[in-house]
């Protein structure tokens, strides 16, 4: 159970609407819940509700992913719990000076159980995955960029969704085949071996090529100007 932040998308941009991205879980309106998991006297169907629940928050995460559009996350203030979840299923992130990460659940006495540790190895490395995890500690804007959570800081929030917009301008001016294509190969490859990799992409490229868009990059370059790519 999330304090109740908005979020909103807007043009492959994720972001949190408020003082902060995500300020993590809320701890009194969990308890309320603790004592019918708790009682020794529950029968199953408590436990089966609540793998339930812990699916349904993996699957909303997972949708980001999943999503077939690129998606930058616009990180300002605290970025904890389900935040940090929603950040590491974006395919860029970003932050402002004020940001500050934490993969809390080791200081309150629970497992992070709807995605981060399952993707941040992949975005920061097992070494560094493993001191968030273990630690719970909160890393600000410069340590998240070292480690390479984010890939650019901005001085506040006005200025981190100018940057955002410029980035997701920049990415849809590109082909829409070719960036979306790209995403579903990266997001492939992961946990896969290169010949696996490979062969993906081989099937990929053999699917899209010829396609308008390849046709528009030839014209546009024969003819001196920008390509407007129709995304077929």
């Amino acid at each position: 159970m999330e304090k109740n932040y908005e979020f909103y998308v807007v043009d492959k941009i994720v972001t949190g609407k408020g003082d902060v991205f995500s300020a993590g879980i809320d701890l009194m309106g969990m308890a309320a819940e603790m004592p019918e998991l708790a009682d020794p006297a529950q029968k199953g169907g408590v436990k089966v509700k609540l793998l339930k629940k812990i699916a349904d928050l993996q699957d909303a995460i997972t949708c980001i992913e999943r999503c077939g559009k690129p998606v930058i996350a616009a990180i300002h203030g605290y970025c904890i719990g389900a935040g940090l979840d929603m950040a590491t299923a974006c395919d860029i992130r970003i932050c402002s000076e004020d940001a500050v990460f934490s993969l809390r659940e080791a200081a309150v006495g629970f497992v992070a159980d709807v995605g981060v540790l399952q993707r941040i190895p992949h975005i920061v490395g097992q070494g560094i995955a493993r001191e968030l995890a273990y630690t719970a500690k909160n890393i600000d804007a410069r340590r998240a960029r070292d480690i390479l959570l984010v890939n650019e800081i901005y001085k506040d929030r006005p200025g981190l969704l100018v940057g955002a917009e410029q980035m997701a301008m920049e990415i849809a001016e590109k082909s829409p085949l070719a960036v979306q294509a790209s995403k579903k190969v990266l997001n492939y490859c992961i946990g896969k071996s290169v010949d696996d990799g490979l062969a993906y992409v081989a099937s990929m490229s053999a699917n899209i090529i010829p396609s308008d868009d390849l046709y528009e990059a030839i014209a546009a370059f024969a003819e001196k100007r920008k390509p407007n790519f129709p995304g077929r």
